[in-house]
């Protein structure tokens, strides 16, 4: 067998840093785990742990990650085919996974939690939690929205999500701290009657529009992966694409509530600190996606394609080759050129409202006659 790539020895060491720490998180706890201890299950040196995560609480985000996205499905999910079935469904896939007052104190079922008291420690992770959490209920949302019979007058759900996931997240919370207290068949029973609540769920256009800038610039993306639907995400045809920093996640509704139908929405997730705060990114998504494919039919997932850009190359692929978690921009993409881009607040809703027959930037139309003139005063 030839020799490993440096590469390769480094991917191969992190899958074994990965096992070794989850054994031991899953043993002590996060706060009693050791990084010396977790070396030693993997047969490596600190200093091959630290090479492959920045620290401890990266790396226990890490963990709870890989363990979410590689968790086993139900063999026969019964997904609902109204908004209420469905978000039965989806309660009863969250409520399964919780611990058990009978489990041991610290097991794999345990695994998480210390996950919220490393959330709330630091205002880094806050922050994009709470922007992580807006995105999961505008996903389950829009989800619940295209369960919509088709008699009846659409209306935004994103509220009811955001009732619902509080409610889950409470009852996880009080299942870790008051093990027995929580009931799940009442908790189940309280976030099906939420589909029915009228919670004066209006979309209002965004008061705040960042200016649109024609543009003519090739787009060749490289490949991704659409963290809702699991597998390679279409990039090549007309829709906008969102590079949206870990503060300003909500954003992406404002594209999804613009955009003509058809067209495609994907939302870019970058992060100044990729180390720590991306494998957070990937586990909320990921606890929301196996709750989502439970419980709703593929036709009814959202519309809303999700890519966590962990290296910036799909972000610099769009034109923004620097990136922070406050990072907002937003290219439309049609013919695969990028026709249009838009930079700060507002620009999702910007770039997903430029018309159809926005002109081109190029120096001179077919014609021979100079382009661009209409298009360089376009504002949405």
């Amino acid at each position: 067998m030839g020799r490993l790539t440096r590469a390769q020895t480094q991917e191969r060491n992190r899958v074994r840093v990965l096992a070794a720490a989850r054994e031991e998180f899953a043993e002590r706890g996060f706060r009693h785990a050791k990084i010396d201890a977790i070396a030693e299950r993997a047969e490596l040196t600190r200093g091959a742990v630290y090479s492959n995560f920045p620290g401890k609480r990266a790396l226990y985000f890490a963990v709870l990650a890989d363990a979410a996205e590689h968790a086993p499905q139900p063999p026969h999910p019964e997904p609902g085919h109204t908004a209420r079935d469905a978000l039965a469904a989806f309660a009863r896939a969250w409520m399964t996974r919780l611990p058990l007052a009978t489990d041991p104190w610290y097991d794999s079922a345990r695994l998480g939690m210390d996950l919220m008291p490393e959330i709330l420690a630091d205002e880094r992770t806050r922050r994009p939690f709470a922007q992580l959490m807006r995105l999961n209920a505008i996903l389950l949302g829009l989800a619940l929205e295209r369960l919509r019979p088709p008699r009846e007058p659409a209306r935004r759900m994103v509220r009811v999500a955001e009732a619902a996931l509080t409610t889950l997240h409470g009852a996880g919370q009080l299942a870790a701290a008051a093990p027995g207290f929580v009931e799940p068949f009442n908790v189940v029973s309280a976030c099906t009657q939420l589909a029915g609540l009228d919670l004066g769920d209006r979309w209002l256009t965004p008061s705040i529009v960042a200016p649109t800038r024609p543009a003519d610039d090739p787009w060749s993306p490289p490949p991704a992966t659409d963290m809702i639907h699991g597998g390679p995400v279409r990039l090549d045809g007309d829709g906008v694409v969102a590079v949206l920093g870990l503060h300003r996640l909500s954003a992406a509704e404002e594209a999804v509530r613009a955009e003509p139908p058809g067209a495609g929405v994907t939302a870019v997730i970058v992060t100044g600190d990729p180390g720590e705060l991306a494998p957070l990114a990937r586990l909320v998504v990921a606890d929301l996606r196996s709750c989502l494919r439970q419980s709703f039919p593929p036709s009814a997932w959202p519309r809303l394609n999700v890519v966590c850009d962990e290296t910036g190359s799909l972000a610099a692929a769009a034109g923004v080759p620097a990136v922070s978690d406050a990072t907002e921009t937003a290219v439309r993409v049609r013919a695969s050129r990028i026709v249009a881009r838009a930079e700060g607040f507002g620009a999702c809703h910007a770039a997903a409202a430029v018309p159809p027959d926005m002109p081109s930037t190029r120096p001179e139309d077919a014609s021979g006659r100079p382009g661009g003139t209409a298009a360089d005063r376009w504002s949405p």
